[in-house]
């Protein structure tokens, strides 16, 4: 939060406060991860809650990390209806166990794609209860969750919430894998004998993308005793960011109606008609403080200096732009 955002809409200071604090929970890479036990201990007391608010079209924000998730979660809490949880990790850790790629708060096994199957009568109730109490506590009509990782878990949420929206975000590749790279790099550290860093507590996250999905890629699998051994930071988020949006191009295929394609570069060169093309799609009302908002903080980020990509999967990688019309 800053200075603009405080006085844009002063009210979602708390909002923030409140998603922050309580329920979006503290991950790896992050401080305060203290009050982790007081996030789940007030989860075990919200699950045996009646539901205290039905929760109506959540949408969610699904594409790789590092391709404007953030920034359009950020502008879309500055609408007067929406609360924001940003990678809410740890309220859908309470909801499903066993969903933890990072390593955040287990090293139990874990299920990079969730489907139908995942889906018992206590998912349904713990996800509503949480989502609703989390409205309540925001006085918020809509919830918006950013967590990218869920667009392999597209089918497990629209069990859960049959009418959910998702807005699939898309970035030119070769600016998303960079801005992956500076990231861990910057952010990366080692605690307690871990390496903590975007692919996780000692490489859970890497080790299980390519267990779980990369080795059942038609494209990729061909290279996967390669693949698994890449370090490259950059090598990897180009793996990572080729089956990412290979599976939200089956996710806009298999749900058309609930499904809704944002190219970062539109979201930032054109904000005023893309945002206001995601409230049509969202049904959510009209805003022009949101849409003001946006317009004033949506600018398109820097050039990105060139690299290389290893040449096993650079042909792969180029025919996914092609795909997505970069």
């Amino acid at each position: 939060m800053n200075s603009l955002y405080i006085k844009t809409r002063p009210t979602k200071v708390f909002n923030r406060l409140i998603s922050y604090a309580l329920f979006e929970g503290r991950p790896l890479t992050t401080r305060g991860r203290w009050i982790n036990p007081l996030v789940f201990t007030l989860f075990s007391i919200e699950k045996r809650l009646p539901q205290l608010k039905k929760v109506e079209k959540p949408i969610f924000i699904l594409g790789t990390g590092r391709s404007g998730t953030t920034i359009l979660g950020i502008v879309l809490s500055m609408h007067k209806d929406v609360a924001f949880l940003n990678e809410p990790k740890a309220l859908w850790h309470a909801v499903y166990p066993y969903e933890d790629v990072i390593g955040n708060y287990t090293r139990e096994k874990a299920f990079y794609r969730l489907d139908e199957k995942h889906v018992d009568e206590n998912v349904k109730k713990y996800a509503n209860r949480l989502y609703g109490f989390y409205l309540i506590s925001t006085l918020s009509k809509r919830v918006v969750d950013k967590y990218p990782e869920m667009i392999f878990r597209v089918p497990f949420l629209k069990e859960i919430f049959p009418d959910a929206k998702f807005l699939f975000l898309i970035r030119n590749g070769w600016d998303t894998c960079k801005s992956i790279d500076t990231w861990s790099k910057r952010l990366g550290k080692e605690e307690q004998g871990e390496i903590h860093d975007w692919w996780g507590a000692n490489d859970r996250k890497w080790n299980l993308l390519v267990e779980q999905i990369v080795s059942k890629d038609e494209d990729l699998k061909q290279f996967i005793d390669e693949i698994k051994d890449f370090k490259n930071h950059t090598d990897r988020a180009a793996v990572e960011w080729i089956v990412t949006m290979k599976e939200g191009l089956k996710v806009l295929e298999k749900y058309p109606q609930n499904t809704m394609l944002v190219k970062y570069e539109e979201l930032v060169s054109n904000s005023e008609k893309v945002l206001n093309n995601i409230l049509e799609f969202t049904e959510l009302d009209k805003d022009e403080t949101f849409i003001n908002y946006g317009k004033n903080i949506l600018k398109p980020a820097p050039p990105k200096e060139p690299y290389t990509i290893n040449e096993k999967i650079l042909p792969i990688f180029e025919k996914t732009m092609k795909q997505l019309g970069y």
